[in-house]
C-alpha cells in the first residue's frame, strides 16, 4: 500500500493566500551554501531553519517588512522586503561576527562550556515529571485530522490529458506554509475520541466517538496506510519512530553525540520565561532532524518545538518531514500538549521540483481532567466494538464538536469529492489505483483476483494459470466466500479451492470457517503449519528455482474450524481436517511400510498415499498488533508486533479410514526488537515434536529455499527435503542497521544502502520407529549436530532491491551441500 499511495495523488483543493512569502538559498562569503541558518520575520516568533543545502521557505498571514537572518559565526543580517512575495532569494553573509562578549559556536558545536547542553541535561532530569506524568490518572478529548494533498501543481501538470474532463478540480489551489509549494487536497479524515490513562499501572484507552471520511479509498487500505504512517510518539523519548525508522530525538540522551545545539534566544511566552535552542545534525545521512525548541527556565518543560527531518536521511519516498508541537501552560508547573502537527512530503525522489503527496496530521487535545480513578476493567480493550453511528454523525454535530474549524481548503474537500465521484473518468482512474493497491478487480459484489497470482510455474504442472475471486460488499463483511481454479499445462489437470468464513458473534469475533482444496503443493516450506484451505507456498509455483524442484505433493484437504477472540489480540482456535497426500511426480515418493519386511513377507507391504484425519487446538497471541476493520477479515497495519503461536494436533487412526495416530505440538515465537540508533533485530524461535509413528508426509520437514529470492523463515542453503525431523528447535536472527554503518563511509553516503546481517540455526532428529517405516527411497537426514548458516546483505539498492550473500556453517560434507549462495528480493520500503 505504501508504494500505491504515491500513485494515488490526483484530486482537488481551495485557496487561502498568505500576506508575506519568502524563499531562497543562503550563502556565506565564499559562495558556499549555509545549512541550518535561522530566519525570522523581525519582531516575531515566525521562524524557520534552512536545510542542509541552505534552502528555506517562510510565510506569514500578516504583512511583514523585514527578514532577519542569523547564523553562528556571522553577523546577523536584516533584509528589507519590498514586496509581499519574494521567491528564489539569494542571501549572502559577509564577515564573521567579532563580538568578544558573545560565545560563538560554528559547525559541530563544542560539548564543553555550552549553555544549551546545560539546559538539555535539565530537560533529561525532568522529562518524566512533566505534563501528564505528574498525575496518577488523566482523561482528555482528542480531535485528529488527517489530510493528503497532491503538491507541486504547475500548468503543465494541469494540462495533462489524464485530467481531461476533470479540470474543475484545479480551480482552487493553495500554497503550503512550510514548503511554499502549491497543493491540491485529495483526502481528509476527521475523528473525535476520549483518551484515558492511568500512570500507576501504565494503562491507556481511547474511545472513538465520531469519524468522518471524505470517502476516497474506503475499503482499499487507506485507513491502514494512515495508521501505519502516523503512529503515536512522545517528543521526550530517545527515539521517535516514523515510517518504520528510528529517528534520534533532539531531546534524547544520545543527542549530544548526534546534534549540535546553540542557545539562540530567550523571552516570555504566555508569561513564562523560556529559552530558545536551535539544533542541527552533526553528520549527514543519519535519521535526524533540524529545528528549534522553546523550554521553560524552571520546569524545563518544552513549550514549543519544531522539527524538520534531514533531507539526506536514509529514508525512501519521503522528501520532507515537518513536526510542530505546542504545549499549554495549565499552571505554574504543568505544561500539557495542546497541538501536534506533522506533515510529510511523499515523492518518488528527493529533487526539489519533484511532484508528490503531502500527508498531514493535526491532533488537538482539550478538556483535561485528572486523578479520577477508573476500575481496571474499564481499560480492557474491546475486541470488536464497531458502532455504525460513529461514522454517521451529522454536519451539525461536527460543526459543534470539532476542536478546530476547517479552513476553506478542508471544507471544500468533502463537497468536491462528492462531485468528483460522479465523474466517469475519475471512477476509471480510481479503479485502476484500487486494483494495484488491493490486487483485486471489483465487479459489483465480487472481487476477482488476486491478479498477482494468475501465472506460475513448477516442474510438475509446467506453466500454471490461476483465476479466482471472493465476495466483497464492504470492508466490514460479516461473511466471505473465496474460490479459485487453476490449470497446469504440463500435467493437464485442473485444481481448485473453495472456502468460506462467517463471523457469528461480532463482540468476541467468533468465526466459523471451512472449505476444500485439491492442488499441487510443496510440503516442507514452513515448520509451523496450519490448515489454511487456500494457502499455497511460493515454492509451489516459483518461476525461478535451482536444483531439483519435483518433490511436490498432490493434496486434497478438507477442513472445518472455529475461533474466538475473548481478549483483544488473543485468539483461540480449534478445527478438524481430513487430507490425502500422494506424490505428484514420478521421481518423488511418499511411500511407507504398513507391514515391515519379515521372513514371511520379505518385501513388506508398501502404501503410496496417506489418508489422515486430525483435530487441532491452538492459541495465537499478538500483543500490540494494529488492525483496521471489524469484519470477518481485517487488514493489518504493520508487522511490528510480537507473536506467540501454540498449536496441538491429534491424528486419529481409523476415522474415515485414516492411517496414523499421533500427537504434534508446535510453538512459534516472533519478536521484533528496536535497537535505537542501531536499527532493528528480528528474532524467530520455533520448536516442535511429533509423538507417534508417522511417514514422510506427516513429518516436520526443515524448510529449504531453492528459489533465487529471500524467503522468511527458510534456510538459504538448504534444498527441499534435505533435512527431515520429528522434533526440532530453530532460531532465526536478522539485524537491520538501516544504513548506520554505510552512512559513515564517505564514498557510500549518498547511496543510502542499508546493512543486514543474520544467522539461522536448527537442531532436530528422527526416531528409529519413523526411520523404519520409511519406504520413500529418501534417506532421512536430521540436523542432529545442529545446522547453521549466516548471511550478510545490502538493502535499499535502487530503493527497491535487496541482495544477500549466505554461507553454510555446518554439514559441509553432504554430497549436494551448497556452501555459498546469493539471493535477492524486491520490495518497496520507507
Amino acid at each position: 500500500m505504501k508504494k500505491i499511495f504515491i500513485i494515488f495523488g490526483f484530486l482537488l483543493s481551495i485557496s487561502n493566500i498568505a500576506q508575506t512569502k519568502v524563499s531562497g538559498v543562503i550563502y556565506d562569503d565564499t559562495n558556499a551554501t549555509v545549512p541550518y541558518a535561522n530566519l525570522c520575520f523581525k519582531g516575531t516568533r515566525e521562524c524557520v531553519t534552512s536545510d542542509e543545502n541552505g534552502r528555506f521557505y517562510l510565510e506569514s498571514d500578516s504583512d511583514r517588512k523585514i527578514l532577519s537572518v542569523s547564523y553562528v559565526g556571522f553577523q546577523n543580517k536584516d533584509i528589507v522586503l519590498t514586496k509581499a512575495v519574494n521567491y528564489d532569494m539569494k542571501i549572502y553573509f559577509s564577515g564573521a561576527n567579532t563580538l568578544d562578549e558573545v560565545k560563538i559556536f560554528s559547525g559541530k558545536t563544542s560539548k564543553k562550556n555550552n549553555p544549551a547542553l546545560d539546559i538539555l541535561r535539565k530537560i533529561w532530569e525532568r522529562k518524566r515529571k512533566n505534563g501528564l506524568h505528574q498525575f496518577n490518572q488523566y482523561q482528555m478529548n482528542k480531535y485528529e485530522k488527517v489530510e493528503f494533498d497532491m503538491n507541486t501543481i504547475d500548468s503543465a501538470f494541469m494540462k495533462n490529458r489524464v485530467f481531461k474532463g476533470l479540470e474543475f478540480i484545479f480551480k482552487q489551489i493553495d500554497t503550503s506554509k512550510v514548503t511554499g509549494k502549491t497543493y491540491l487536497p485529495i483526502f481528509i479524515n476527521e475523528s473525535l475520541s476520549e483518551v484515558y490513562g492511568d500512570n500507576t499501572n501504565g494503562k491507556t484507552k481511547e474511545i472513538l466517538k465520531a469519524n468522518k471520511n471524505s470517502g476516497i479509498g474506503e475499503g482499499n487500505g487507506v485507513d491502514t496506510f494512515i495508521k501505519d504512517l502516523y503512529s503515536e510518539y512522545d517528543i521526550y523519548d530517545n527515539y521517535l519512530n516514523f515510517f518504520d525508522k528510528n529517528f534520534v530525538s533532539p531531546l534524547s540522551k544520545t543527542g549530544i553525540n548526534t546534534y549540535s545545539y546553540v542557545l539562540s534566544d530567550s523571552t516570555f511566552i504566555d508569561k513564562k520565561w523560556c529559552y530558545n535552542i536551535v539544533f542541527y545534525p552533526r553528520r549527514k545521512n543519519e535519521l535526524t532532524f533540524k529545528g528549534d525548541f522553546w523550554v521553560n527556565d524552571t520546569t524545563f518543560a518544552i513549550k514549543k518545538i519544531n522539527l524538520t527531518a534531514s533531507k539526506s536521511a536514509n529514508i525512501n519516498w519521503v522528501k520532507d518531514i515537518y513536526i510542530e508541537q505546542e504545549f499549554d501552560v495549565l499552571n505554574d508547573s504543568v505544561f500539557l500538549l495542546k497541538r501536534d502537527h506533522m506533515m510529510s512530503d511523499f515523492a518518488l525522489n528527493k529533487k526539489e521540483k519533484s511532484k508528490g503527496v503531502y500527508g498531514k496530521r493535526t491532533t488537538l487535545y482539550s478538556d483535561h481532567k485528572f486523578n479520577e480513578v477508573k476500575p481496571d476493567k474499564f481499560y480492557k480493550d474491546d475486541v470488536n466494538n464497531y458502532d455504525q453511528s460513529v461514522y454517521t454523525k451529522s454536519d451539525e454535530y461536527w460543526q459543534e464538536n470539532r476542536a478546530e474549524t476547517l479552513n476553506k481548503d478542508e471544507a471544500g474537500v468533502y463537497k468536491m469529492l462528492d462531485t468528483l465521484k460522479t465523474v466517469k473518468k475519475f471512477k476509471q482512474l480510481y479503479n485502476i489505483v484500487s486494483i494495484l493497491g488491493s490486487g483485486y478487480i471489483n465487479k459489483g459484489i465480487i472481487d476477482y483476483g488476486p491478479i498477482f497470482s494468475i501465472f506460475g510455474y513448477n516442474d510438475v504442472e509446467g506453466q500454471r494459470l490461476r483465476v479466482g475471486g471472493r465476495t466483497y460488499f464492504n470492508t466490514n463483511d460479516p461473511w466471505r466466500i473465496q474460490a479459485y481454479t487453476a490449470y497446469g499445462f504440463k500435467d493437464n489437470k485442473f485444481k481448485y479451492g473453495v472456502s468460506g468464513k462467517w463471523m457469528v458473534d461480532k463482540k468476541n469475533r467468533i468465526i466459523l470457517s471451512g472449505g476444500n482444496r485439491r492442488d499441487v503443493e510443496q510440503i516442507g516450506v514452513s515448520l509451523t503449519t496450519s490448515n489454511d484451505v487456500l494457502g499455497r507456498s511460493f515454492a509451489s509455483s516459483s518461476f525461478f528455482a535451482s536444483g531439483d524442484n519435483s518433490k511436490l505433493t498432490n493434496v486434497n484437504l478438507s477442513s472445518f474450524a472455529a475461533e474466538i477472540e475473548p481478549v483483544k489480540d488473543l485468539i483461540f482456535q480449534t478445527g478438524f481436517s481430513f487430507r490425502t497426500l500422494e506424490s505428484a511426480s514420478p521421481t518423488f515418493s511418499l511411500d511407507y511400510y504398513t507391514d515391515l519386511p519379515s521372513v514371511s513377507n520379505p518385501t513388506g507391504t508398501i502404501k503410496s498415499d496417506v489418508r489422515q484425519a486430525e483435530i487441532t487446538i491452538g492459541a495465537d497471541f499478538t500483543p500490540g498488533r494494529k488492525t483496521v476493520g471489524y469484519g470477518v477479515e481485517r487488514l493489518e497495519v504493520d508487522n511490528n508486533y510480537s507473536r506467540v503461536f501454540v498449536n496441538y494436533s491429534q491424528g486419529f487412526k481409523g476415522v474415515f479410514n485414516s492411517d496414523f495416530e499421533y500427537q504434534k505440538l508446535q510453538l512459534y515465537y516472533r519478536q521484533p526488537i528496536y535497537m535505537g540508533g542501531m536499527g532493528r533485530l528480528f528474532s524467530t524461535v520455533e520448536v516442535g515434536k511429533v509423538f507417534g509413528e508417522v511417514p514422510l508426509g506427516l513429518l516436520a520437514v526443515v524448510p529449504g529455499n531453492q528459489s533465487y529470492f529471500v524467503i522468511d523463515n527458510t534456510y538459504n542453503l538448504m534444498n527441499y527435503y534435505e533435512f527431515v525431523t520429528d522434533q526440532y528447535a530453530s532460531l532465526h536472527l536478522e539485524q537491520h542497521f538501516n544504513g548506520r554503518i554505510f552512512s559513515r563511509i564517505p564514498f557510500m553516503k549518498k547511496l543510502n544502502w542499508r546493512e543486514i546481517v543474520g544467522v539461522k540455526a536448527v537442531y532436530g532428529n528422527v526416531s528409529d520407529e519413523n526411520r523404519a517405516i520409511n519406504a520413500s527411497g529418501l534417506n532421512y537426514q536430521a540436523p542432529t549436530n545442529g545446522y547453521w548458516e549466516y548471511h550478510a546483505g545490502i538493502g535499499n539498492i535502487f530503493k527497491c532491491f535487496r541482495i544477500d550473500f549466505a554461507w553454510r556453517g555446518s554439514y559441509l560434507e553432504l554430497p549436494e551441500a551448497k556452501r555459498f549462495t546469493v539471493k535477492g528480493s524486491f520490495g518497496f520500503y520507507f
